[in-house]
């Protein structure tokens, strides 16, 4: 967890119950060096409709590969096979790469309202910084 956390945390991503059984997150590994060069995952809302994708990280020199985009769609996919309908995440800097997942700007407030129990909503609530970010979502 240590290595995991230190990769998201070079990453700028929020480090917030990543050991928490609620969250899902799978790492890649360089078969030679064992080093994490990517990671992907998602939270589920309490009823299990709504995942909160997050912690989507690729080691920068392999960033424009579709490395990104097979993650993205895995973790979709996982959160889809464990019934959740709709994605939901925050990011102030990829948008464009959101856009061509297939999500569209959403209102902060309703991913808060869909996805209270997660650890990122409680911790950007709890500090104010829900009110800086940007909401992105999809049907899945």
């Amino acid at each position: 967890m240590a290595e995991t956390s230190e990769f998201l945390r070079v990453a700028d991503l929020t480090l917030s119950g990543l050991d928490s059984p609620s969250v899902h997150l799978w790492i890649c590994r360089d078969k030679t060096t064992g080093h994490i060069f990517a990671t992907t995952g998602y939270e589920s809302s309490e009823d299990g409709g709504h995942a909160l994708i997050r912690s989507v990280a690729v080691d920068p020199g392999l960033r424009g590969s579709g490395i990104g985009l097979e993650l993205a769609h895995f973790a979709m996919e996982r959160a889809l096979e464990a019934g959740a309908k709709r994605a939901w995440l925050f990011s102030r800097r990829s948008g464009p790469f959101w856009q061509k997942v297939g999500f569209t700007t959403a209102d902060t407030k309703d991913l808060a309202e869909a996805l209270v129990s997660t650890h990122q909503v409680q911790l950007f609530t709890e500090t104010g910084q829900l009110g800086r970010e940007v909401a992105w979502t999809r049907q899945l």
